[in-house]
């Protein structure tokens, strides 16, 4: 998607694109809420937390930017949390907050001032009595930043600097010049246009209410705003073009799943399967990579929702396990095993597995198990077992 695409339309104007709708004044009140929500940026090491809005960080983040150069034509809020404001009981909640600023990003300087005016306006939320001086752009990268992304290619420039917060709750800016794809399900095609709620919290001296309150209008990337909100309402997972989507589309499917959702019918189900199972392993080609994919999903994914985890592992292995087609056998199988490994051992966490009875273990030295400190031994669910009367706490060996 380009900068150059369309804004927000005049408030007076009727939103005439089924792209666009204008939101209610209880989704402008619950966005206003998100907004002004103080979120704590965590320092590492000695570095002091950061207290900011949103709302703050934008605009100082925006102001930067101009400054030095790099035109934002409109910014954005993406993903869960604008779901969330648009249907607040749709099960889906909201972790991080994702923050799309449309920019122009012409050249390969461009996307180091991006980097440096976003880690200069951190110093302007540092407390009182911090000596700004000696602080550097790579210090305060080091110390706030839990993850930088730039992506250039022919069909896509963006770059993404995700703030750290320890409660899982990250600050995620990204910097979108083209994006060839946005979304990967109508449920999470959703992007909330700011700038009038932004312009009338800077100019207006009036609190917000339901007649005196700025119009705030809402895109579908799925294409159709109202089809994409009734699968908001009625849980339906639902996508254009699956065969876009990348690996780790795989698992915010069966996330979905877990959290209730269900295929808009049998064909778009195994359809979308077979498509995001090859996608998945193109992407994540070896066990190595799957598996860092799968630790970092769980930990990012699941905060305060730490018994869904399980769920939505298994749920994985059905998928991988009737929907792969594009594997030898053995990595088919070692892909599954490597499932059910880490899925006994979110068990193992919650100290489940000694409840658990239909488990077995096996012994089969493995190149990935000395990563996840079993002493190559692993865990296997299985359908119809004798239960071994060994618990699983202290993860020794046992029924070799």
């Amino acid at each position: 998607m380009s900068a150059s695409l369309p804004q927000s339309p005049p408030a007076a104007s009727p939103v005439s694109s089924p792209r666009f709708s204008v939101l209610s004044w209880p989704q402008v009140r619950r966005l206003d809420a998100v907004l002004g929500e103080s979120v704590p940026i965590h320092g590492r090491g000695n570095f002091p937390t950061l207290s900011c809005t949103p709302r703050h960080l934008v605009q100082v983040v925006r102001k930067r930017l101009e400054q030095n150069g790099i035109l934002v034509h409109n910014v954005r809020l993406n993903g869960s949390a604008a779901s969330h404001v648009l249907h607040h009981d749709s099960g889906l909640g909201y972790k991080d907050l994702d923050l799309i600023f449309m920019v122009d990003l012409k050249g390969p300087e461009a996307f180091e001032v991006v980097k440096h005016a976003v880690l200069d306006c951190l110093l302007d939320f540092l407390p009182p009595g911090v000596n700004k001086s000696k602080i550097t752009p790579m210090t305060l990268n080091e110390a706030y930043v839990q993850k930088l992304v730039k992506v250039c290619t022919e069909s896509d420039r963006w770059s993404l600097i995700s703030l750290s917060n320890n409660h899982g709750k990250n600050m995620e800016l990204k910097f979108v010049d083209t994006l060839r794809r946005q979304f990967e399900f109508s449920v999470d095609s959703f992007q909330i246009i700011l700038d009038s709620l932004l312009m009338f919290s800077q100019c207006s001296e009036s609190l917000m209410s339901q007649n005196s309150h700025p119009t705030v209008t809402g895109e579908s990337m799925y294409g159709d705003f109202e089809e994409a909100m009734d699968h908001l309402r009625n849980k339906i997972i639902a996508t254009r073009n699956p065969e876009e989507i990348r690996g780790g589309g795989l698992l915010k499917y069966c996330n979905l799943l877990v959290r209730g959702f269900k295929p808009k019918s049998e064909v778009d189900m195994k359809t979308m399967q077979r498509y995001m199972c090859s996608r998945y392993f193109i992407d994540f080609p070896s066990i190595r990579e799957q598996m860092r994919k799968l630790k970092c999903y769980l930990q990012d994914h699941f905060v305060g929702m730490e018994d869904k985890r399980y769920d939505c592992l298994m749920t994985l292995h059905n998928v991988v396990n009737e929907s792969t087609v594009c594997l030898m056998g053995h990595e088919r199988r070692q892909t599954l095993t490597l499932i059910s490994t880490l899925a006994v051992q979110v068990l193992a966490e919650q100290n489940f597995v000694s409840t658990v009875p239909n488990y077995t273990c096996y012994y089969q030295p493995s190149a990935f198990m000395g990563d996840l400190n079993y002493n190559s031994y692993y865990f296997t669910p299985v359908q119809s077992v004798v239960p071994c009367s060994h618990t699983y706490q202290t993860w020794l060996p046992c029924c070799n």
